[in-house]
C-alpha cells in the first residue's frame, strides 16, 4: 500500500473510532418490582432517565415473594425492591445476611394501595350475565375456568385465597371456597374456621386437578391466558385490570382487601404457605389492606442512585402520576 493510501485508511479508522465513542459509561440501576407495577413503572423509568441520562434503569418484574428472594436467596445485586405487600419486607428482609454485615434491609416506605377484583373478557363464559351480586355463583360453575397466581411466589395469589374465603362468610354461601378454588386441587385445599378466623394451610406443591383452576407464577402472567380464552376469570389487582383494558367486577369493600376501615374484617383470614423455606420468615400471611412498599437492600451496588429513584417514584405517586391506575397511600384512593 502506498503512503497516501495508508494515510487515508488511518484517517478513516480514526473518524470511525470517533463516531462510535459513546461517552461516559452509564450506571445500571437494577430495580425488581412486583409484576403489577410494571405498567406504571414504564413511564416513570422513561421520565427518570430523561432527567438522569447517566443512569440506565433496568426493571425486571416478579411476584412479590420472588422479587425479595432475588436478594435474599439468589444474592443478586439489586438496587431497589418494590412489592405489593409491605409486610413481606420486614418478614423476609429484616434478618441477617450470611456475610454477617447486618440485615438485608432495616426499612421500607409505603407508597400506594390497590384492591382485588375479578377480571374477565367479553369471551368469558358468563360474561353477559355476571354482576357484583352473582359473581361468586358464576365462578362456582364447573365449566367456568378460574386463574390466580402462585401463593408461594406472589402476593396476589394468597390474596385470591383470602378473598374467596372471606366471600364464603360474607355471601353466606357454605362451600363457596371449595367450589371456586379448593376442590380443584389434589389434595383439596380446605378452610378451617376457628374462633372466627378462617385458616388455609397450603401444601408445598400445589397441583390443580383438572382444568377448573389455572396457576401462574405471577398475576400478570394470567393476562395472556385470559386473553386467549384459557381461563374465563382471574383474580387480579384493580390497577392491572384497568391498565390492560380488561372487564372486571368490583368486590365488596369488606372482602376486597382495599380499604383500611375494613382491616378488622380482613384479619379474619390467614394463609400459611407450605414452602419449607418460609417456616422461619413469615410463612403465615394475615389478611391486611393492600399496601405497596419499596426498599433499598443494604448491599445495593448503587445506593445513592437507588435513593434518587425511590424519591422520584414517591414524587410521581404523590402527584397522582402516571395516570395508569396509581395513587399514593396518603390519598387513600384505591388505584382510581
Amino acid at each position: 500500500m502506498n503512503r497516501p493510501a495508508a494515510l487515508a485508511v488511518l484517517l478513516l479508522l480514526a473518524v470511525s473510532a470517533g463516531c462510535t465513542d459513546t461517552g461516559p459509561e452509564r450506571t445500571t440501576l437494577m430495580v425488581i418490582p412486583a409484576g403489577s407495577l410494571l405498567y406504571p413503572l414504564e413511564d416513570i423509568e422513561a421520565a427518570f432517565e430523561s432527567q438522569h441520562p447517566d443512569i440506565d434503569v433496568r426493571i425486571e418484574g416478579h411476584g412479590s415473594i420472588q422479587a425479595i428472594r432475588q436478594v435474599t436467596d439468589l444474592r443478586r445485586e439489586v438496587d431497589v425492591v418494590a412489592v405489593a405487600d409491605a409486610s413481606l419486607i420486614p418478614d423476609m428482609m429484616y434478618r441477617p445476611m450470611p456475610e454477617g454485615d447486618g440485615n438485608y434491609t432495616d426499612w421500607y416506605i409505603a407508597f400506594a394501595e390497590n384492591e382485588v377484583v375479578i377480571a374477565y373478557t367479553g369471551k368469558s363464559i358468563g360474561a353477559d350475565e355476571i354482576t357484583q351480586d352473582n359473581w361468586y355463583r358464576i365462578l362456582s360453575r364447573p365449566d367456568v375456568r378460574v386463574g390466580f397466581s402462585n401463593p408461594m411466589l406472589d402476593a396476589c395469589g394468597y390474596r385470591a385465597l383470602m378473598v374467596t374465603a372471606l366471600a364464603e362468610e360474607y355471601c353466606e354461601e357454605p362451600g363457596l371456597f371449595e367450589a371456586i378454588i379448593g376442590g380443584s386441587f389434589d389434595p383439596p385445599l380446605q378452610v378451617d374456621r376457628t374462633d372466627g378466623v378462617a385458616e388455609i394451610t397450603l401444601p408445598e406443591l400445589m397441583r390443580p386437578a383438572g382444568d377448573k383452576v389455572a396457576i401462574r407464577d405471577g398475576s400478570i402472567y394470567l393476562l395472556s391466558l385470559l386473553d386467549a380464552g384459557g381461563i374465563d376469570y382471574a383474580f387480579e389487582y384493580r390497577s392491572v385490570a384497568e391498565d390492560h383494558g380488561l372487564l372486571w367486577i368490583d368486590l365488596p369493600p369488606e372482602i376486597n382487601l382495599g380499604f383500611a376501615e375494613h382491616a378488622d374484617d380482613y384479619q379474619k383470614v390467614h394463609v400459611t404457605l407450605g414452602f419449607r423455606r418460609f417456616q422461619s420468615i413469615g410463612s403465615e400471611r394475615i389478611g391486611l389492606p393492600i399496601v405497596y412498599a419499596m426498599t433499598i437492600p443494604a448491599d445495593a451496588p448503587h445506593p445513592d442512585e437507588a435513593r434518587m429513584f425511590v424519591d422520584f417514584v414517591l414524587e410521581c405517586f404523590q402527584d397522582g402520576w402516571p395516570k395508569s391506575g396509581t395513587a399514593t397511600v396518603a390519598d387513600k384512593q384505591i388505584f382510581r
